[in-house]
């Protein structure tokens, strides 16, 4: 039995997560900064990036619709050459699906859920 490469999945997990940091730069990173120690009136630059947001949220669900479809979709066990994945090899991927999606999740939604906290 041949094994399938995970390379369009784990690409897609990688751009979501890219695309995740783009979207939360304008409120993270400005926070890690100042936690850090690190100050300066530059870091007001960042909020510049909060009209680009959107952008980046919506290629964050677009990479991530394209993970799940990959690793849930019809040809996530075996493909028309007749190479299939191991079922612990696809279990541990959606595993590392899922927590991936988590932690883009928190990333996504804490210019929303700071609020809370400050």
């Amino acid at each position: 039995m041949n094994t399938a490469s995970s390379k369009p999945s784990m690409a897609a997990m990688l751009m979501a997560a890219l695309a995740a940091v783009g979207a939360s730069v304008c409120c993270v990173v400005p926070l890690v900064l100042v936690l850090l120690g690190i100050s300066g009136a530059w870091i007001a630059n960042l909020t510049a990036l909060d009209a680009w947001r959107p952008w980046f949220s919506g290629v964050t669900l677009l990479c991530l619709g394209f993970a799940y479809w990959s690793l849930y979709g019809p040809a996530s066990r075996c493909r028309t050459d007749g190479v299939c994945v191991d079922p612990a090899v696809l279990r541990r991927r959606r595993r590392w699906l899922w927590v991936a999606t988590a932690l883009i999740a928190l990333l996504l939604l804490f210019p929303y859920y700071i609020v809370l906290f400050l």
